[in-house]
C-alpha cells in the first residue's frame, strides 16, 4: 500500500475529528446537550427553487439522459449558462469552453493543483488557511510556503508575502471570504497582491498562477465586496462550489474556471481536463449539473447567518473574548486566552463546547467557531461560553 495514503486515512483532519467526536457525544448525552461549532455544514435549507428544479428534472426529463454521462468536462449548455451568469454579474469575461464542472471545490482544487504543479514547485498559502490545502498541494510533490496574515485585519502581510516568492513559486492560493477568519480580500489588497505576482512573474519569465478558492463568494456581510479576480490578473484559475451558497454540501457540485487571458490558455485547460481524467473526476453528478442553470444567482436564506453572526459575536465579546470581525463566510475567529489554542479548545470541550483550534489552519492562538448552526444552539450555548470565560477571568474585561 501507499504508506502516505494510509497515514492520511488513519488520521482525520482536526475539524473532522472534532465533528465525529461531537456525533459520538450527542449519542451519549443527547444532542441538545452538545454545542457543536466544529464544521461548516450549512444549517439553512436550500432555496425552494432547487427542490422545484430537481422535481421538474426527475419528472419531465428523459431518465436515461438525466442520469447518463455528460461530456467529461460537463454539459456544454450548463457551462454556457455559468459563463453567461458570470459575465452578466461580474463582467468576468469568461468562456464556457474554459469551464470544467467538478464534484465540489475540493475536486476543483485537486484538479487545478495537479494540472499546474510539478514536484519541487512551491505554493504560497496565506495563513490561516483551510487545512486540506496542505494535503492537496503536497500530494503533487510540491511544497507549501505559509505566509502569515496581518494579525489585526487578516489581510495579507505584504512584506512577508513579497519575501516568500522564489524562483520555484508556481501558485499563490487564496480563499476569500476566508475559512477560518471570515476575512474578505479588499480591492486594495488584491491590487497589491497582483503587483507582486506580476513583478515575480517577470523575474521568472513564466506564469505564476493565482488560484482563488471561492465556496463562500456569496456569503459577504455589510459593505464588504469580494473582487472577481479574473478582472485583475490574467493567469487566474477560479475554483467554485455551490455547497455553501445553495446549502448543498453533500451533493458535491462546482467548477474550475480558467481565465481566457491566461498564457497558453488552451494548453492550461487541456491540463485541467487531463488532471480530471487522471484523478477520476470526469462527468460531475449529472442531476446536479442540470439543476445549475435554473438556480444561478440564488442563495439560501443568508439572513439567518447574519443574525447568528451578530448574536454570537456580541455574546462572546460580552464574555470578554476577542473576536475578529468577520466580513464573510460563517465563522468567527476567536483569540485564545492562553497561548495554547489546543488547550483552550480542550477546556471548552469539557463544557460540551466544540471549537476548532487554529494550529491546523497554519497559525496559533485562535479557535474557529462556526455559526452556521441553529440560533437556538447559540442562545443555549452562551452560559457555557460564560463559564469558559470565567475560568480565565475574562468576564469583566472590556472588549
Amino acid at each position: 500500500m501507499n504508506e502516505k495514503m494510509r497515514e492520511l486515512g488513519a488520521r482525520r483532519s482536526a475539524i473532522r475529528e472534532l465533528f465525529e467526536y461531537g456525533k459520538r457525544r450527542k449519542a451519549e448525552i443527547g444532542e441538545e446537550n452538545v454545542f457543536d461549532f466544529s464544521i461548516g455544514n450549512p444549517s439553512v435549507p436550500a432555496p425552494e427553487q432547487v427542490r422545484q428544479t430537481l422535481l421538474r428534472l426527475l419528472t419531465e426529463k428523459d431518465p436515461v439522459a438525466l442520469h447518463g454521462y455528460t461530456s467529461a468536462q460537463g454539459d456544454p449548455t450548463v457551462r454556457g449558462a455559468i459563463a453567461d451568469y458570470l459575465n452578466r454579474t461580474y463582467e468576468a469575461g469568461v468562456d464556457a469552453d474554459l469551464i470544467y464542472l467538478t464534484a465540489g471545490a475540493a475536486a476543483s482544487l485537486t484538479i487545478s493543483l495537479s494540472a499546474l504543479l510539478n514536484p519541487g514547485d512551491e505554493v504560497i498559502l496565506l495563513a490561516p488557511f483551510f487545512p486540506e490545502y496542505r494535503v492537496f498541494v503536497e500530494r503533487t510533490g510540491a511544497k507549501v510556503v505559509s505566509v502569515p496574515a496581518d494579525p489585526e485585519t487578516f489581510q495579507p502581510d505584504f512584506a512577508a508575502l513579497e519575501a516568500a516568492f522564489t524562483e520555484k513559486t508556481r501558485v499563490l492560493l487564496v480563499n476569500s471570504p476566508n475559512n477560518p477568519t471570515g476575512a474578505v480580500l479588499t480591492e486594495e489588497s488584491v491590487k497589491k497582491m497582483v503587483r507582486l505576482l506580476e513583478i515575480n512573474r517577470r523575474k521568472q519569465g513564466s506564469p505564476i498562477w493565482l488560484i482563488s478558492d471561492e465556496p463562500y463568494r456569496e456569503l459577504v456581510w455589510g459593505d464588504a465586496k469580494a473582487p472577481y479576480l479574473t478582472q485583475y490578473y490574467a493567469d487566474t484559475v477560479i475554483c467554485y462550489s455551490f455547497s455553501k451558497s445553495l446549502s448543498l454540501p453533500g451533493e458535491r457540485i462546482g467548477y474550475v474556471l480558467v481565465s481566457p487571458r491566461a498564457e497558453n490558455v488552451s494548453d492550461v485547460y487541456a491540463a485541467i481536463c487531463g488532471a480530471g481524467r487522471a484523478l477520476g473526476f470526469v462527468c460531475a453528478p449529472s442531476l446536479f449539473q442540470y439543476m445549475i442553470p435554473d438556480c444561478l444567482g440564488l442563495t439560501s436564506d443568508l439572513s439567518v447567518y447574519r443574525a447568528n453572526r451578530a448574536l454570537l459575536a456580541d455574546g462572546l465579546r460580552g464574555c470578554g473574548f476577542r473576536v475578529v470581525s468577520p466580513d464573510g463566510a460563517f465563522y468567527l475567529f476567536v483569540e485564545s486566552p492562553e497561548p495554547d489554542a489546543g488547550a483552550f479548545a480542550e477546556r471548552a470541550k469539557g463544557l460540551e463546547l466544540l471549537v476548532v483550534p487554529s494550529d491546523s489552519f497554519g497559525c496559533g492562538g485562535f479557535v474557529r467557531v462556526s455559526y452556521c448552526v441553529s440560533t437556538d444552539q447559540i442562545n443555549r450555548s452562551m452560559p457555557a461560553f460564560r463559564k469558559l470565560a470565567e475560568s480565565y477571568g475574562l468576564c469583566n474585561r472590556s472588549n
